[in-house]
C-alpha cells in the first residue's frame, strides 16, 4: 500500500537499460530516502544491439527473443537499485514493440511504439498515475535525448498522460526532462582524456545531442553516494552495456563519479518546494 504522505516519483523510459543509464543513482537515492519509486518502461527493447556473442541468437532477425531476455535484465537492475514497482506500459492488456533506430525498416511496423496511438498509450499511463499519484515525473525531453523514436514517443506519452491525469483529478506537481549540463560533460571528457580512455571519439560536449546549456538546467541531482548502485544496475544489462567500455574502464569509478556530480544551482532536489503551489517543467541532470 502506498502512503498518502510518502514522496512518490514516477519515471517513464523507453527500453530496459535506459532507466539505469539515465536515472540509476536518482532512483536508488529516493528509494533509500523512503520515497515510492515507480518505473514505467514502454517497450521491451526487442531491436537492441546484442553485445554478448553467446546471445546473438536472440536477435530480432533470428529467434526474436531479446525482449524476454531484457525483461530479466531489467528485474536484476531494479533489484540492485531497490525498486520494487516496475512495470511495462500497458501491463498485461497491451504492449508495444521496440521501434528500432530512426530510419530503419522496423519504424514502419504497425505494432511498434513509434506508431502507437498517442491517446491510447497515454491512457494506459494515466491509469498508473491515478493509482500511484506521483508528485514528480521524470522522462525525456521532446527530442528523446538523442532522437530515438521510442524516446521521443515516451516523452509524448508521458506529457499527454500527465495532461489527462490533471484533467481527471491528479496534477503532477513537478515534471522533469533528463539532460546533462555542458559543463559536466566537459569535465567528464577531460577526466577520461587524462586516463587515456577514449570516449567514443567525442572531443567536445557539443557533440552530444543531449548536452544542455547550464543556464537551462533547473534542477541538479548529486548522485555520488549512489554511483556504486548505478554501476551495478548498468552491469545488470550486459546485452546492452559493455562492462569493458569507457565508463567501466576507468579506475576508481572516475567516469561515474564525474558524471554523477551536480552543479550548484538554486534547486538540488526533485522534491524541494514541492508543496509550495507551483508546477513547472524543468531540465533534470541525473
Amino acid at each position: 500500500m502506498i502512503s498518502s504522505i510518502q514522496p512518490r516519483l514516477l519515471l517513464v523510459h523507453a527500453h530496459p537499460d535506459d532507466e539505469s543509464i539515465n536515472n540509476g543513482a536518482t532512483m536508488a537515492s529516493y528509494v533509500a530516502r523512503g520515497a515510492h519509486v515507480t518505473l514505467i518502461t514502454c517497450t521491451r527493447g526487442e531491436e537492441g544491439e546484442i553485445l554478448v556473442p553467446e546471445l546473438a541468437h536472440l536477435a530480432s532477425d533470428k529467434e526474436d527473443g531479446l525482449g524476454a531476455h531484457r525483461e530479466i535484465e531489467l528485474a536484476a537492475a531494479m533489484k540492485e537499485l531497490g525498486v520494487t514497482d516496475f512495470r511495462f506500459l500497458g501491463g498485461s492488456k497491451k504492449s508495444w514493440r521496440d521501434s528500432g533506430m530512426i530510419g530503419t525498416p522496423q519504424n514502419t511496423r504497425p505494432d511498434v511504439f513509434w506508431n502507437c496511438d498517442l491517446d491510447e498509450a497515454a491512457r494506459h499511463l494515466e491509469l498508473v498515475i491515478h493509482e500511484v499519484k506521483p508528485h514528480v515525473l521524470i522522462t525525456y525531453d521532446e527530442n528523446g535525448g538523442y532522437g530515438h523514436p521510442d524516446h521521443i514517443k515516451a516523452h509524448q506519452v508521458a506529457m499527454r498522460a500527465a495532461e489527462l491525469a490533471r484533467i481527471n483529478g491528479w496534477d503532477i506537481q513537478k515534471i522533469y526532462w533528463n539532460t546533462i549540463p555542458v559543463s559536466v560533460i566537459e569535465e567528464g571528457i577531460e577526466a577520461m582524456k587524462g586516463t587515456g580512455v577514449d570516449f567514443f571519439g567525442v572531443e567536445k560536449a557539443e557533440d552530444f545531442p543531449f548536452a544542455a546549456p547550464d543556464e537551462l538546467v533547473t534542477t541538479v541531482f548529486n548522485g555520488d553516494e549512489f554511483v556504486e548502485k548505478k554501476m551495478a544496475a548498468m552491469k545488470a544489462h550486459p546485452t546492452q552495456i559493455a562492462v569493458d567500455g569507457p565508463f567501466f574502464a576507468l579506475s576508481d569509478n572516475l567516469g561515474f563519479r564525474v558524471w554523477g556530480r551536480g552543479l550548484n544551482l538554486s534547486e538540488v532536489d526533485s522534491f524541494d518546494s514541492l508543496w509550495c503551489g507551483r508546477r513547472y517543467i524543468g531540465s533534470f541532470s541525473p
